[in-house]
């Protein structure tokens, strides 16, 4: 509502509050209506000099600098010229669309900080585990360095490991930072997908004898299926997908790949019949370090930072990824690259 509409509204009521007592004691419509009058008039004058002055100019101010603030100036700038033709519904709304936004800004941040808190506690322990290692193996060795060469050997071995263990972590991280920060470019070339996909299965066969599982096409792919990415990225996003799913498939099961042809992109899926991943589990799977099962996620090793790279990698090529699982079934890794014809 307008001040001037507020004002009159108010003088009104004041005027006619005074005419009819007037008229209760005067009996007499013309002093009535002249009292109404001069109490409408005087009320209408003093009401307005005082709440323009006193609190409708500062509703104003406050509403341009909220207004301005919202559309990023500065407070200088929040100052400037712009006036609502109605403020004081306007502040109202203003306020609480700002206050909605601040408060989601806030959740945010509460988020990212458990995040933060989150990330340090697991980074400093995939790195406490593998150095405190090496330094029992070290002093072990040192023990039996002259009396026992062979489990010096052994213990030297296992020392060893432990360190290629920190370099990959080192690596993951330092991948997924420079990916981030667009550090890595991303080389965009013309290449059949078919072929990759056949070239990574080729490459993982012996990994996967191990626990008996193929990995197979779903359908036979006998035309090409030419995609617009970074030929290496992508083929380290099917091998980190294929070698998930043959550490946590089932023994004697198997991995399938499909691929369904969209109007612009093609979909790949990467799907396997393994134990599967409680719902719960499902929005947090690409985050870093996350493991369903901590305990059997160190026996089958890796880093915990695989879903990680490929969500980042895909993300850097401007498409998505997706991931739908049921216990005890299997799970299906989806993502998406652009075709071209």
């Amino acid at each position: 509502m307008k001040l001037s509409v507020l004002v009159l509204i108010a003088a009104m009521a004041v005027g006619l509050s005074i005419g009819l007592v007037n008229f209760y004691f005067q009996k007499d419509w013309y002093f009535m209506a002249v009292s109404f009058g001069a109490a409408f008039i005087t009320s209408f004058i003093v009401f307005y000099y005082l709440l323009e002055k006193y609190i409708y100019s500062k509703i104003v101010l406050i509403y341009k600098m909220i207004h301005n603030l919202k559309l990023g100036k500065d407070l200088k700038d929040a100052l400037g010229e712009y006036v609502s033709s109605d403020p004081i519904n306007d502040v109202e709304q203003e306020v609480k669309e700002w206050a909605g936004a601040k408060k989601r800004e806030i959740d945010v941040l509460k988020k990212q900080e458990q995040f933060r808190r989150e990330f340090l506690s697991n980074v400093s322990h995939e790195f406490k585990t593998p150095l405190f290692a090496v330094q029992g193996y070290i002093e072990t060795l040192q023990d039996c360095l002259l009396d026992d060469p062979e489990m010096a050997q052994k213990f030297l071995k296992k020392a060893e490991n432990n360190v290629e263990r920190l370099s990959y972590l080192i690596n993951d991280l330092d991948s997924i930072s420079k990916l981030e920060t667009g550090e890595i470019p991303i080389n965009y070339t013309k290449f059949d997908f078919v072929v990759l996909a056949k070239e990574v299965m080729e490459g993982l066969e012996d990994k996967a004898k191990k626990k008996n599982i193929t990995i197979s096409f779903k359908d036979k792919y006998t035309h090409p299926a030419y995609v617009n990415a970074d030929r290496e990225k992508i083929r380290q996003v099917m091998i980190n997908l294929i070698q998930n799913s043959i550490k946590y498939g089932r023994e004697n099961g198997s991995t399938a790949i499909k691929i369904f042809e969209l109007h612009d992109q093609y979909l790949i899926e990467v799907t396997d019949d393994g134990i599967g991943i409680e719902e719960k589990h499902l929005p947090r799977l690409f985050e870093r370090f996350y493991r369903i099962d901590s305990h059997r996620s160190r026996q089958e090793g890796g880093t915990g930072l695989g879903l990680a790279i490929v969500k980042h990698i895909l993300e850097a090529h401007q498409q998505i990824i997706s991931v739908r699982s049921t216990l005890q079934i299997g799970t299906t890794f989806a993502f998406t690259l652009q075709k071209i014809g």
